[in-house]
């Protein structure tokens, strides 16, 4: 457990069903993946495993220049640092002519949404990114994101 951060409690999801998640990864040094179209592809993939074999669902995403935005959510054996680590594996196999360069920044940022209300403000804010960083001018055109598995609320 990291010091001063508080333990997540499952007897305070009995009523509202499995945590939900919003995470994000950057790469290291913020540098830029090499083909943001092979990432998409190697998440939605990971994605579809991770629904098939182990009951956890990518929700939204958005996929940026140098960092990835996710809603993840899976069931009680849900391990969120083995889940993050397995999904950066996945993308940096893609990505074979880089050896002797690591990719991803350790660790992650995370947070345990607790209400619909949350689950709205965190969506909107992830899907203006592109819009704020001038990669398009409308959300909606933004080509690397998407909507795996609808969900209503957190």
């Amino acid at each position: 457990m990291i010091k001063g951060r508080p333990p997540r409690l499952p007897e305070i999801f009995q009523s509202q069903g499995s945590p939900l998640f919003f995470v994000t990864i950057c790469t290291l040094y913020r540098q830029k993946f090499p083909s943001l179209a092979v990432v998409q592809e190697a998440l939605l993939r990971y994605a579809d495993r991770g629904i098939s074999q182990f009951n956890v669902a990518i929700v939204r995403y958005v996929v940026m220049p140098d960092h990835l935005h996710l809603f993840v959510r899976g069931d009680d054996n849900f391990v969120l640092a083995d889940w993050v680590k397995g999904l950066k594996r996945a993308v940096t196999v893609r990505f074979p002519k880089e050896p002797n360069r690591s990719l991803w920044q350790p660790g992650f940022f995370d947070h345990l949404l607790r209400s619909d209300e949350s689950y709205a403000q965190k969506w909107e804010y992830v899907q203006q990114n592109p819009v704020r960083a001038g990669l398009v001018t409308r959300a909606e055109d933004r080509p690397f994101q998407g909507e795996i598995v609808l969900i209503d609320r957190a």
